[in-house]
């Protein structure tokens, strides 16, 4: 087991990496950009060290320097949490030089499935359910008008690199297709450096559906069950929980199978997420594979009672999985609310500032995931998640009632954030229902602004 672990991230995901790692016993190191000096992570680590000024390229994103911090500490390990350089294949490729371990998958893993293009090729070839759509990049965009409608609209134009709905359109007829495809291409190449895009036909009204993998390096590889993020808004994840409402037995043995098909096919070691569309009829479709932990990590371990960043740190160390060999069973149910800095009566605006008060939800099945206290300066410089609240009951309904109390006991002032509408969210009877859609928050802010 390593001595000393670099963690190369902030906020709430860096404070769990480093409770994580000290029930190991394992030493920290938090590195810092100057408007993260009053961090929780900086304090909770054993020693930190500041990396540059607040601009993520010149301090969460500066490989040189984080690489020096590991080099100064002596940090036998660096662990990139979620965001920044997680899944950046040159990071992981210069700690491996560097005689450093990377917790996380391997350069090439990284690779072949960090451009979404490759990665459903590499299904397809593997036979794991794709969506269909265009062979590859499409570039030209007469070609690719010609490619959707021979596939049929509603046509997705995805970014082959990136997330978080960047570089995402969705072409309702071939009237619309040609400029939202060019603007698609701009956008990608403005967020990720890369402007290449391919085509997939939009399944109307589905579910996003996400599968937690695990590999170690003795060829071992898990599922953990699924995790249902399908309430979100402009394909950003407001809501997520496990079990799925609509996944019965059988069609959780169906996906969990194909989940560990695209992992083994790749020879996956490490925390990692296969993700699906599932449409009303129960066809599911492969999407991307994140090759990380994730933001929504905590709802399966609450339902599976496994601790997944531990797992990590000691299956980097080269521990066998310490999962047992039967199917995962899921306990109760588990939901997670992103809390962000956002005003979501300004069109979720961000909401940087200092925070006054701070009083966190308590109570039986309630965990908060957070960085934050009385007095914490927001910056206004990186992502605006301020915490994530779960709660567990011991069915979907006792976690919904515990999530109303939660959110209606969850106090922060002096900035704006979407604790309000997440409370708004959840009493929609469709919610409640359990049926829910990739679509409903759109669904549901259009309708809350033609009543105003």
């Amino acid at each position: 087991m390593f001595n000393k672990v670099l963690i190369a991230n902030r906020g709430e995901i860096a404070v769990r990496i480093i409770r994580a790692c000290h029930e190991l016993g394992i030493k920290t190191v938090a590195i810092y950009s100057e408007a993260d000096r009053d961090s929780l992570h900086v304090r909770f680590a054993d020693e930190d060290v500041c990396i540059g000024p607040p601009i993520s390229t010149q301090s969460y994103l500066n490989i040189p320097q984080i690489m020096a911090a590991a080099e100064v500490t002596g940090a036998e390990a660096i662990h990139p949490g979620y965001g920044f350089l997680a899944e950046n294949a040159e990071f992981s490729e210069i700690c491996q030089r560097s005689g450093i371990v990377f917790i996380g998958p391997t350069p090439d893993q990284i690779r072949s499935m960090g451009h979404k293009s490759t990665a459903l090729s590499k299904m397809k070839e593997i036979g794991v359910p794709t969506v269909p759509g265009s062979e590859g990049i499409v570039s030209d965009p007469t070609e690719a008008a010609a490619i959707a409608e021979e596939i049929g609209f509603p046509i997705m134009i995805k970014a082959a690199s990136g997330g978080g709905g960047k570089g995402m359109r969705t072409a309702q007829d071939s009237n619309s297709f040609s400029a939202l495809f060019q603007a698609a291409q701009t956008e990608a190449q403005a967020a990720f450096g890369d402007g290449e895009v391919y085509l997939e036909k939009f399944i109307v009204r589905p579910r996003h559906i996400e599968f937690q993998i695990f590999g170690d390096q003795h060829g071992r590889l898990v599922h953990l069950g699924e995790r249902d993020c399908s309430t979100q808004r402009r394909n950003q994840k407001l809501i997520e929980e496990s079990p799925s409402p609509v996944i019965t037995p059988e069609l959780r043995k169906r996906m969990g199978k194909s989940a560990i098909l695209a992992g083994e096919g790749i020879g996956y070691v490490g925390a990692g997420t296969v993700e699906f569309l599932l449409s009303d009829d129960g066809s599911f479709y492969f999407i991307e594979m994140n090759t990380r932990i994730q933001v929504e990590h905590p709802v399966t371990e609450m339902t599976t009672g496994f601790d997944l960043v531990k797992e990590q740190i000691k299956v980097a160390a080269g521990d066998p999985l310490s999962f047992p060999n039967e199917d995962v069973v899921l306990r109760g149910h588990a939901i997670e609310f992103r809390i962000n800095a956002e005003d979501a009566e300004r069109d979720f605006m961000p909401s940087p500032g200092t925070i006054s008060t701070f009083h966190p939800p308590g109570g039986p099945g309630v965990r908060l995931d957070t960085h934050l206290y009385s007095g914490y300066r927001v910056p206004p410089y990186y992502d605006s998640l301020l915490a994530k609240l779960i709660v567990y009951g011991s069915n979907r309904e006792e976690a919904i009632v515990r999530a109303e109390q939660a959110l209606g006991s969850f106090i922060i002032e002096g900035i704006t954030t979407t604790i309000p509408f997440l409370y708004e969210m959840i009493q929609d009877e469709r919610f409640i229902s359990g049926n829910v859609d990739t679509g409903l928050v759109d669904r549901f802010l259009a309708e809350r602004l033609n009543k105003e």
